[in-house]
C-alpha cells in the first residue's frame, strides 16, 4: 500500500539523443551524506565509488560483464545521463518488523554504451546506503545471453576492517558459524557479509531482488577487494537470460552506528511492492511442531516405535498449543518417503499420501476446531525434478484442507541437486547436479512461492537461498533458514555464545529467520555433554525477540514448558508481528538489545543478548507513550552462567513509564527478556 506522500524531484537531465558525453557522474542521498561516483578510465572501463560523510567507503571498483557468447562488456565504455528524480513515499507492509516503512532516495539512470550495444545502469542512493543493478534491453544480444563473469567488485576503503563473513561453496550451504577475521582473509563468502571499519562505521554487502539470475558470493582478492561471483551452472555458465531483464541490486548498507545499520530497510525498498493483492490471509504467530524431538532422538521420521507423525500425537501437541493460546502446529514425517536413507533417496517422497498412521484429513479438521493452524512438513531431499512434479497436485491437496502454511526442505549432502530431468541429463547417462544458489534453484525457489500464493499458502523454507527482500513483492515468502540454526545445538558440537550475537548483523540484514529458538532443557544431553546449549534460559526468551520471524517457532517439548509454566508465560505473551522495532545497542559478535512493539497494540516486548561475556546494560524506557506500564523482566540470576548454571533466572515485576530506567546484569552466555504491558 502506498501512502500519502510520493514525489519526483528534478526529472530528465538530459533528452534521449543528446550527444554531451561526461566521464564523471554523481548521485548523492537526500541527505547529502552519501555519495556514489561513476567514472570512466583511460581504457573505457567504466568504475565507481562510495563516501560517506566524505569518508570513502569504497574506492574506485569496476563494473561490467563477460559473456560466453558475446564479447565482454568491460571497456571501451561511454557513460551517458539519461534521467534522475527523487523519490520519497511511505509504505505499508502486511507484516513485519515495522508496519511503515519509508523509501526515500536519489536515483539516476545511466546509459553504459561500447558504441554498438547498450545497457543501463541503475543507481539508488538511499540515507542508509546505495542500491544500483543493470539492465539489459532487447537488443543487447539477439539469442539466449550466457553470463560467464560479472565484474561488479567491492574495493573496501579502510583495509584494516574487521569483517564478519560465512564462507561460501561448501555442502551444508548456509549452516555454518561465522568468521571474524581481517579484511585479506576473505576467501569466498556468502553474503551478507558484514564489515567495521576503523573509524567504528558498519558497512554490509548483500543484494536485492534476486529473481532468474544467480546468486552473488565475494571473493577475496589480493588487495583487499572483494569482486562478485555468481555461482555456476553444472557446466559453468553463471546466468542464462533472453530478451530484456535486470539483475538483483547491488547493495551497501552504512551505518554510523551499530543500531544505525539494524534499522535499514533498505534491501526491502529495493523490491517491488506486493503483487498478490490481498493478503489478510497471511497471519504471523508462534508454533511448535514435532521437531525437536526428532533432533535428540526422542522421536523419528521414519515409521516405528519412536515416529513422531502420528495421529495420537499430533492431537496431543494441537491441544496443548490450544490450551495456551499458540498459533501453529508443525507436522513433520506425515508423509510416505521417510523410511530408510531419507536424505539420499529424494526421489521416495510422496506430498500426497500420508503415512498409515497418521490421519491427515482428521488432523486438519481437529486443528481447524482448535483454532491452530496446521503447517505441512515438506522435505524433497534435494530431489527436485520429485517435488516439481508433484507440487501443483500437493497444493491443491493443502488447500482442500485449508492449510496456509507450508515449511518446505531442502536437506542434501552433495554439491548441488539433480535436475532429474531426462533433456538435462549428459549424453553418458549422467545426472546433472546445480548448487542450491544457482539460477537453477533460484528459479526453482521462486516457483514454489509463486504456486503456493496462488492457492493461500505461506511458505518457511529450509535449506533457501538467502534472502533477498522479496517478501516485500510476495508476502508469502514469510520466512526461512538458511542459518546455523538451533538444530544444531542437538546433534553437533553445538553453537558458541557468540553465534546469535553475530545474526542480526549478518543474515538477518537479509531478512527473517527461522532460528527456532525458546528451548527450556538445556542439558538434555547431560552436563557433562560438550555439545549441549551455550545459554541460559532468560537468553532462550530473548531470543524470540532479537531473531525476528513472522511464523517464530516454541522449539521445546510440551513437558518442558509445563515444567517452567512461569517461564513460558512470556512465550505465551510475545507476538510475532510488530508495529515498529528499534534497536537499542549492541555490536557485532558483542551483544544485541531489541524493543518492538505489538502490532496494533501499546505494549512492548524488550529482548537482549549477550555473548559470552558478561555484561551490564542500563535500559531506558522513552521509547513508550505516555501513560504506566507493567514490565514483567525475565533476567539472569546473580549466579547465573551458562556453563555452570543457565537455569538460574528472576522474575520480578515493576511499574514503568517512558520516564523509567533500569539496570540489567546480563550473565556469560545469558540475556533478558521484558514483556511491557500498558495499563
Amino acid at each position: 500500500m502506498t501512502l500519502n506522500k510520493f514525489f519526483f524531484i528534478a526529472v530528465i537531465a538530459l533528452l534521449a539523443g543528446c550527444a554531451d558525453q561526461s566521464s564523471t557522474l554523481s548521485v548523492s542521498s537526500p541527505d547529502e551524506q552519501v555519495s556514489f561516483v561513476l567514472q570512466v578510465n583511460q581504457q573505457g572501463g567504466v568504475h565507481y565509488s562510495v563516501s560517506k560523510s566524505g569518508e570513502q567507503i569504497i574506492n574506485q571498483s569496476q563494473l561490467g560483464f563477460r559473456f560466453a557468447n558475446a564479447e565482454s562488456f568491460a571497456n571501451g565504455l561511454s557513460v551517458r545521463l539519461i534521467e534522475e528524480r527523487t523519490v520519497d513515499e511511505t509504505w505499508e507492509q502486511p507484516w513485519g518488523e515495522r508496519q511503515f516503512v519509508r523509501n526515500h532516495y536519489s536515483e539516476q539512470l545511466v546509459e553504459l554504451s561500447d558504441g554498438i550495444r547498450t545497457l543501463d545502469l541503475r543507481i539508488r542512493v538511499f540515507d542508509d546506503g546505495i542500491g544500483f543493478r543493470y539492465e539489459f534491453d532487447e537488443q543487447f544480444h539477439d539469442s539466449e545471453l550466457l553470463i560467464s563473469d560479472e565484474l561488479t567488485q567491492f574495493n573496501i576503503a579502510d583495509r584494516n576492517s574487521q569483517v564478519h563473513w560465512l564462507k561460501a561453496l561448501q555442502k551444508d550451504r548456509y549452516e555454518y558459524e561465522y568468521t571474524r577475521s581481517d579484511l585479506d582473509a576473505v576467501s569466498v563468502s556468502h553474503t551478507p557479509l558484514t564489515l567495521k571499519t576503523t573509524s567504528d562505521r558498519y558497512i554490509t554487502i548483500h543484494e536485492a531482488a534476486l529473481i532468474d539470475y544467480s546468486s552473488m558470493v565475494l571473493r577475496g582478492s589480493a588487495n583487499g577487494g572483494l569482486n562478485a561471483e555468481l555461482v555456476a551452472a553444472y557446466d559453468g555458465i553463471k546466468v542464462r537470460r533472453t530478451g530484456a531483464f535486470n539483475t538483483p541490486w547491488r547493495t551497501l548498507q552504512l551505518g554510523d552506528s551499530a543500531t544505525q545499520l539494524l534499522s535499514s530497510n533498505m534491501v526491502l525498498n529495493l523490491n517491488e511492492p506486493n503483487k498478490l493483492g490481498d493478503v489478510s490471509w497471511i497471519k504471523p504467530g508462534i508454533y511448535m511442531g514435532i521437531w525437536w524431538g526428532m533432533h535428540i532422538g526422542e522421536n523419528s521420521w521414519a515409521t516405528g516405535p519412536k515416529l513422531g507423525a502420528t495421529t495420537s500425537e499430533a492431537k496431543r501437541y494441537i491441544d496443548f498449543i490450544s490450551e495456551h493460546g499458540l498459533d501453529g502446529f508443525l507436522v513433520e514425517g506425515w508423509n510416505h518417503g521417510w523410511d530408510g536413507d531419507w536424505i539420499a533417496n529424494a526421489n521416495a517422497f510422496d506430498f500426497t499420501h500420508a503415512n498409515p498412521f497418521f490421519d491427515l484429513l482428521e488432523i486438519a479438521r481437529y486443528a481447524e476446531a482448535k483454532n491452530v493452524e496446521l503447517i505441512l512438513h515438506n522435505e524433497t531431499s534435494g530431489g527436485v525434478g520429485n517435488y516439481e512434479r508433484q507440487m501443483e497436485q500437493a497444493y491443491d491437496l493443502y488447500q482442500e484442507l485449508g492449510v496456509h502454511y507450508l515449511k518446505t526442505g531442502y536437506v542434501g549432502f552433495f554439491n548441488g541437486y539433480p535436475r532429474e530431468l531426462s533433456d538435462k541429463m549428459m549424453s553418458d547417462g549422467r545426472v546433472v547436479y546445480e548448487w542450491n544458489h544457482g539460477q537453477f534453484m533460484v528459479n526453482h525457489y521462486q516457483k514454489s512461492i509463486v504456486e503456493a500464493a496462488k492457492r493461500e499458502i505461506a511458505i518457511n523454507m529450509h535449506e533457501p537461498i538467502k534472502p533477498t527482500g522479496l517478501r516485500r513483492t510476495y508476502p508469502n515468502f514469510m520466512t526461512r533458514e538458511g542459518v546455523r540454526g538451533q538444530e544444531y545445538n542437538a546433534w553437533s558440537d553445538g553453537n558458541q555464545p557468540a553465534h546469535t550475537t553475530i545474526l542480526p548483523f549478518t543474515r538477518m540484514m537479509a531478512g527473517p529467520v527461522d532460528f527456532t529458538p525458546g528451548v527450556f532443557d538445556l542439558l538434555f544431553k547431560g552436563e557433562e555433554d560438550p555439545s549441549r546449549i551455550r545459554t541460559t534460559i532468560a537468553k532462550q526468551l530473548a531470543l524470540m525477540v532479537v531473531l525476528y520471524s513472522p511464523l517464530q517457532m516454541a522449539a521445546d517439548l510440551p513437558r518442558n514448558y509445563d515444567e517452567k509454566l512461569e517461564l513460558f508465560q512470556f512465550i505465551k505473551d510475545v507476538p510475532a508481528d510488530w508495529q515498529k522495532s528499534l534497536p537499542l545497542d549492541g555490536d557485532v559478535g558483542e551483544f544485541v538489545v531489541y524493543a518492538r512493539q505489538q502490532r496494533d497494540s501499546d505494549n512492548w516486548f524488550v529482548g537482549g543478548i549477550t555473548n559470552e561475556q558478561a555484561r551490564s546494560f542500563e535500559l531506558n524506557f522513552d521509547f513508550l507513550d505516555e501513560g504506566d506500564y507493567l514490565a514483567t523482566l525475565y533476567r539472569d540470576g546473580a549466579d547465573a552462567d551458562w556453563q555452570s548454571n543457565p537455569y538460574s533466572t528472576v522474575i520480578e515485576s515493576l511499574e514503568v513509564n517512558n520516564q523509567s530506567t533500569l539496570g540489567i546484569d546480563m550473565a556469560p552466555g545469558g540475556g533478558f527478556a521484558i514483556s511491557v504491558i500498558k495499563r
